[in-house]
């Protein structure tokens, strides 16, 4: 996390394909508003993206790996043409690249492409399942495209986050939206919140176990902790007996009571644990 001092009138700007967010100072004499189309100068060149909301340290503090730079301007009319452009070229670049990379006969896939605001780089994403020595396909695609070429290689939950639209939830997928970085998510999690284990049903765009599976399960693992064991004896309301399984989010035991029973009971109706 960057300890950095952050610049006087600077704003969280969201840009690149890969939505990088990033500090990024703008001059006394520019308007800047939430929402508002900006151009910036970062590392990589000159790019375009959306301004979020002034950088505090707070905000910043919040992002793991902010980048940094200046906002040159918001967008102008020629600028947001400039833009829409970009965006027709797409495809066309994207078509392009992928037949230099049949051509060269490398086992690889372009899963997208991005070409600067400012035209220093051409970036392309692609998957493949080990090191692939691309020199000479950046050779041919420096003399295609006549800018500096970059590729990098990305795994199936970063191509979700490039090309992903919506989840099964019906709202837009959550590593193309709010996400900033990608959780680890084990099938534990999945056993512990009593989701289905078929794969089919808790498996996100990107074929991995759904990030979502992450968001509640600090809550249920708090929960977790303040319920009897599993296999442990309690002494309850409707007699004693032994946990069989918990519901977490409940706060309910199903309890095998000494004559046979077997009934869900409230953590509150807990006599005593044994």
């Amino acid at each position: 996390m960057s300890t950095a001092p952050i610049a006087p009138n600077s704003f969280l700007v969201r840009h690149g394909s890969m939505r990088f967010i990033g500090a990024f100072a703008a001059p006394p004499s520019i308007a800047v508003a939430r929402g508002d189309v900006a151009i910036i100068r970062t590392e990589r060149g000159l790019e375009h993206g959306e301004v979020l909301c002034p950088a505090t340290p707070q905000a910043v503090a919040a992002i793991p790996e902010p980048t940094r730079g200046e906002l040159a301007r918001v967008a102008t009319a020629a600028d947001r043409v400039k833009i829409a452009d970009l965006a027709v070229k797409h495809r066309q670049q994207y078509e392009a690249g992928t037949r230099l990379v049949t051509q060269h006969r490398l086992a690889m896939q372009i899963v997208d492409v991005e070409f600067l605001f400012g035209g220093e780089r051409l970036v392309f994403y692609f998957l493949a399942e080990g090191r692939v020595d691309f020199r000479e396909l950046v050779k041919s695609m420096a003399r295609e495209f006549h800018t500096r070429i970059e590729l990098r290689q990305i795994g199936v939950r970063d191509e979700a986050k490039l090309l992903a639209d919506y989840g099964d939830c019906g709202k837009p997928v959550c590593c193309n939206s709010h996400m900033v970085v990608m959780p680890p998510v084990s099938m534990r999690m999945a056993k512990l919140q009593k989701s289905t284990l078929d794969p089919t049903k808790i498996s996100g765009r990107c074929g991995r176990l759904k990030c979502c599976l992450r968001f509640e399960q600090d809550v249920y693992e708090e929960f977790q902790r303040e319920l009897p064991p599993i296999g442990s004896r309690v002494v309850t309301e409707k007699g004693q007996g032994k946990v069989l399984a918990h519901e977490v989010l409940a706060r309910r035991l199903l309890v095998e009571f000494e004559d046979g029973r077997r009934l869900p009971v409230a953590l509150a109706e807990v006599l005593t644990k044994l």
